[in-house]
């Protein structure tokens, strides 16, 4: 895959001359070799690579700096794991082992005179490993529970170790056919291999910044939930709260598209969520509906990265920048003649947070439309278009930790598939 990225301007950056570009690069490499050891075990292991490089090129009239980034990052790992099904139990172990090693050189150049013109490059390798079980046991017709354990311990900048429960539960009303459910879990995301060289964190002492460690960020779920079938039709609603510690953000270079990670000490997401799926109506068209209510907060101070924020010690809850109250999905799926189909969606957004908040940029809305067909057993095409109108906004302008980003314009792609007999 290869992408590259015009960034957005401003409209005084635009009439600066400013011109930034963003190129990517991904490849991959991914093998499975799954073997049936008995009808009830079933062994699966997935070895893999990845290679991701992203070169960031700030144009040479920028203006008051020239901000370079180039990166390099290469993974290898594998992903194994043992399905055992018998009677009421469906258990499930396994392991997940990477490793990354990574290369970022970052430039730099002040135009105005303010600093002088900087240079720093880091090389950085880690490693996570991790171990998980569960198990799905049906205690009778009308309840479902499952348990499980994931163990991980990280390797790079640092060291950590990690035991994440988690527990679920799903009860089946009598005659009425709804299905309560319930789940606890914790959740640890190893944190990016980033840190400072002698030069940068120079740089950043002279602004009054520093660079802290970077820890893995540790989250604690809970979340119920409701649903109802009638007549094909399915309603389903939830609730649920995500409580996190060294909740990972970023904070932008300038304008540009370069970030920092950092971490802030505490965040919780908080919402309330409906879906509906239709039926086949008339034998030609299902519906489908979401809905969700939502709040994303943090407090406390900044716990790792190259930032201080010292001052949001004192702010006590204040909104994340992706913090946007509704957000609604409508959309149909149709089948057509020769086997044909084709679907459309809407998406409507409230509008996420405006600067600093507490007020929120408008509302927007956008619609994406897909038509695909098959072609003899083998073959199939399918033809997208996203956000079809060619709608633009404003998403986010919190140049505290998000930067500026506007909306995609129109995306088309084409798909071709061809699905080999084996």
């Amino acid at each position: 895959r290869a992408d590259h990225y015009q960034v957005p301007n401003s409209p005084d950056d635009q009439a600066a001359g400013i011109r930034d570009l963003d190129n990517e690069r991904d490849a991959f490499a991914i093998a499975t070799w799954v073997h049936t050891a008995s009808a009830n075990l079933l062994f699966t292991v997935s070895p893999f690579y990845h290679f991701n490089r992203a070169d960031y090129v700030g144009g040479a009239g920028d203006f008051p700096l020239t901000p370079q980034d180039r990166r390099r990052s290469d993974y290898i790992g594998v992903h194994a794991t043992a399905a055992y099904s018998r009677g009421r139990n469906q258990a499930r172990a396994g392991v997940d082992l990477f490793g990354e090693r990574q290369h970022e050189q970052i430039a730099i150049a002040f135009h105005d005179g303010s600093s002088p013109d900087l240079s720093a490059q880091q090389d950085a390798g880690g490693n996570v490993g991790a171990f998980f079980a569960e198990d799905q046991f049906r205690a009778s017709n009308w309840l479902t529970l499952n348990a499980g354990v994931r163990l991980t311990r990280y390797s790079g900048l640092v060291t950590e170790y990690a035991a994440d429960p988690r527990l679920g539960a799903a009860f089946t009303l009598p005659r009425l056919g709804w299905v309560l459910r319930g789940f606890y879990g914790h959740y640890y995301q190893a944190p990016p291999l980033s840190s400072a060289s002698s030069s940068l964190s120079g740089f950043a002492a002279n602004q009054g910044l520093g660079f802290l460690p970077l820890h893995g960020e540790r989250d604690r779920q809970y979340e119920a939930g409701l649903g109802i079938p009638v007549r094909q039709w399915t309603f389903d609603f939830s609730a649920f709260q995500t409580s996190a510690h060294n909740f990972f953000d970023h904070d932008v270079l300038g304008n540009s598209n370069i970030f920092f990670p950092l971490t802030i000490d505490q965040a919780r997401i908080r919402g309330l969520e409906a879906a509906v799926r239709s039926a086949q109506i008339a034998q030609l068209v299902q519906l489908h509906l979401a809905y969700s209510h939502q709040f994303a907060q943090a407090r406390g101070a900044v716990t790792g990265g190259l930032s201080d924020f010292s001052a949001l010690e004192s702010r006590g809850w204040f909104y994340l920048d992706h913090d946007q109250r509704n957000t609604l999905s409508v959309g149909a799926r149709s089948s057509l003649p020769l086997r044909a189909w084709i679907s459309a969606n809407v998406t409507y957004g409230s509008g996420f947070l405006d600067g600093d908040g507490p007020a929120h940029l408008g509302p927007h809305t956008s619609v994406d439309l897909a038509l695909g067909k098959p072609f003899g057993e083998n073959w199939s095409v399918t033809l997208n278009a996203l956000n079809l109108a060619n709608s633009r906004y404003l998403l986010d302008n919190s140049n505290t930790f998000g930067g500026t980003h506007w909306s995609y314009p129109r995306q088309v792609a084409v798909q071709v598939r061809y699905t080999f007999h084996y």
